[in-house]
């Protein structure tokens, strides 16, 4: 699973205001625009273009930052937000790391091509990571069951 890398690609998919929430998580999701229909294209720093949702289609091998190199053909991306309210600096990085594993071990239930941003609650510094890791299982695959919803529908 890859990593959400810029303001941009936050905003991105935080503008399409799709989400599913638990006890301690809210999980924010884009779908590619294959999936939606939306045409979604990001803009750098500079202004020009920097790439549409979906358009990368390998992660590219020079790229040791990701959290994963066996995003495989799923291109998934994750971004994590873990807001002051959760703790102090050492309990936000613990969720981070929580949350990047959880990530990685139910990536296969998320719609290929699907963008997520886990977002913790300040109820998650006191959840077990058993506790969190249905949490992610369920909420994953709630995303997947509305993508195919969609899917259908059209």
């Amino acid at each position: 699973m890859r990593r959400l890398r810029n303001h941009a690609e936050f905003v991105g998919v935080l503008r399409r205001h799709q989400r599913v929430t638990s006890a301690d998580i809210v999980v924010h999701y884009a779908l590619t625009p294959e999936k939606t229909g939306e045409e979604g294209v990001l803009r750098s720093r500079g202004g020009s273009p920097a790439s549409s949702f979906g358009t990368r289609q390998a992660p590219d091998p020079g790229d040791h930052s990701d959290y994963s190199d066996d995003s495989g053909d799923h291109n998934h991306k994750i971004g994590l937000a873990v807001p002051n309210s959760v703790g102090h600096a050492v309990v936000r990085n613990k969720i981070k790391r929580r949350f990047r594993v959880l990530g990685r071990r139910h990536e296969s239930l998320l719609p290929p091509g699907c963008k997520v941003i886990l977002r913790a609650k300040p109820s998650a510094a006191r959840a077990e990571f058993a506790d969190l890791d249905r949490q992610v299982a369920r909420l994953f695959a709630k995303i997947r069951r509305r993508a195919e919803h969609e899917g259908d529908g059209r």
